[in-house]
């Protein structure tokens, strides 16, 4: 009888994800909350209906274990992939300013009809990406090795 994956099974391995559903985008979601990035490390590449960033991930599968060995926490570079795309438009987003750091709290996808819908990346800041898609087609791939997060602690949020 196969079990369920739990993020200990992953060990220090780099996280090469895919979703086709909401169930699946929500796993993924709750991976790259709090992700960080530059706002010209957005592309769009309209030919290949790809649009994609280069985030500064929070690794959330290593926080418990930070916590019990008292060591840094740490983010990871990783490329988050949406395919399928028909028409990007955002709200509150200032694409080309280098100096601009945004930071993903949420990613969502709003279905339309057959399988179309639109994947929706909410920032802080009020800040929002809209994604129609033709289906759900989203990757998180982590790109670099981990490295010690900049602030030495965990995002937190109110609650």
């Amino acid at each position: 009888m196969a079990e369920d994956a739990k993020f200990e099974d992953g060990g220090e391995a780099p996280l090469r994800l895919r979703a086709e559903d909401a169930d699946d985008l929500a796993i993924l979601a709750a991976l790259a909350q709090d992700a960080v990035f530059p706002a010209n490390e957005m592309a769009w590449q309209a030919s290949q209906r790809r649009f994609a960033i280069l985030l500064n991930r929070f690794r959330w599968e290593d926080r418990a274990k930070a916590e019990v060995a008292k060591r840094n926490f740490e983010r990871v570079q990783s490329v988050l992939v949406i395919n399928d795309v028909i028409k990007v438009q955002t709200q509150g987003v200032e694409r080309h300013d280098a100096d601009t750091v945004m930071s993903l709290l949420s990613l969502a996808f709003v279905a339309g009809e057959d399988g179309t819908g639109r994947v929706e990346l909410t920032l802080a800041g009020d800040g929002v990406i809209a994604l129609e898609v033709e289906c759900l087609d989203v990757a998180l791939k982590d790109v670099t090795r981990p490295y010690v997060a900049p602030s030495h602690s965990a995002p937190k949020h109110p609650e």
